[in-house]
């Protein structure tokens, strides 16, 4: 039996040390500010990048990796035995799921000896994350690959995740807002709160960052009710409220969170700074 490596895209905004503790691999989407074009894991200064993003009058673009990206990061992973299960951002917010399809299909079993599995996780940041996590766990387990994308894809059943904005600014600018503007409308002063469920859903609106705090507490509190006590917190610029949150999510799991960590740039270009998000999934589902 091959073991089974985890490949992603830069989209999951997980810790460098827990990416690399869970082995996985990652191929990079794309940013682009005028006519310099950057790898998005190239981008370490996220201070700089989104001090740039306030005071720039047109948003950056972003990209998808290419199918060359994608045959160079999988073809020495078939080289060295592996099958590999390849986990993406929502195929409906970009076309990277389908750039890895489209190198899957260019690397057939019968060519390499090795299998690749390419899953739309139907999220983005932290869900993403947590879904590759929770694969990796199964994978370093010596899990087949049909198990392994089993495991995606309970992960995946089971995760909830929320994040607040501070601005519907750069949702709008981006155009990334989808059928959430039909709920949103005008208002762009409100608070909102969201989801990604292929697309970006709107779950409700608030009206002061005090009460969207409250709210991401409350989410904690839904996912500790429901069994889901692997979570973690995300943020973008708003390391107090991330840290008030983690300190929140201690006392309410009574364990330390899978992950704090800051959203990049690709997803960063369309929320702006000032991101908050909680989400979980059930912990076993993190272990092998």
């Amino acid at each position: 039996m091959r073991p089974v490596a985890i490949v992603t895209d830069s989209t999951h905004y997980v810790t460098r040390e827990v990416i690399e503790r869970a082995e996985i691999a990652e191929v990079s989407l794309y940013v682009r500010i005028g006519e310099d074009q950057r790898r998005e894991l190239d981008i370490t200064d996220y201070a700089g990048f989104y001090g740039q993003l306030r005071a720039l009058s047109e948003l950056p673009s972003t990209s998808q990796p290419s199918i060359g990206d994608f045959m160079s990061v999988y073809e020495p992973l078939l080289a060295s035995g592996h099958d590999i299960v390849s986990i993406h951002l929502s195929a409906a917010l970009s076309g990277t799921h389908g750039a890895a399809v489209q190198a899957q299909g260019m690397l057939p079993e019968d060519r390499t000896g090795g299998r690749i599995e390419v899953f739309d996780s139907a999220t983005a940041g932290g869900g993403l994350g947590l879904v590759i996590l929770a694969a990796a766990a199964a994978a370093r387990a010596g899990r087949t690959v049909d198990e392994v994308l089993a495991r995606a894809r309970e992960a995946r059943e089971h995760l909830q995740i929320w994040f607040c904005l501070d601005t519907l600014e750069y949702l709008q600018r981006g155009g990334r807002l989808g059928h959430a503007q039909a709920w949103i409308g005008g208002a762009l002063q409100i608070k909102p709160i969201l989801s990604v469920e292929s697309e970006i859903t709107l779950v409700e609106r608030v009206r002061t960052s005090g009460r969207a705090l409250e709210r991401m507490v409350e989410y904690m509190g839904s996912r500790r009710e429901d069994g889901a006590d692997g979570w973690v917190v995300q943020h973008i610029q708003a390391t107090e409220k991330a840290e008030a949150l983690a300190a929140r999510g201690r006392e309410m799991f009574g364990c330390e969170p899978v992950f704090v960590s800051e959203v990049g740039p690709v997803i960063g270009t369309y929320t702006g700074p000032g991101l908050i998000g909680v989400g979980g999934i059930p912990a076993r589902l993190l272990q092998g």
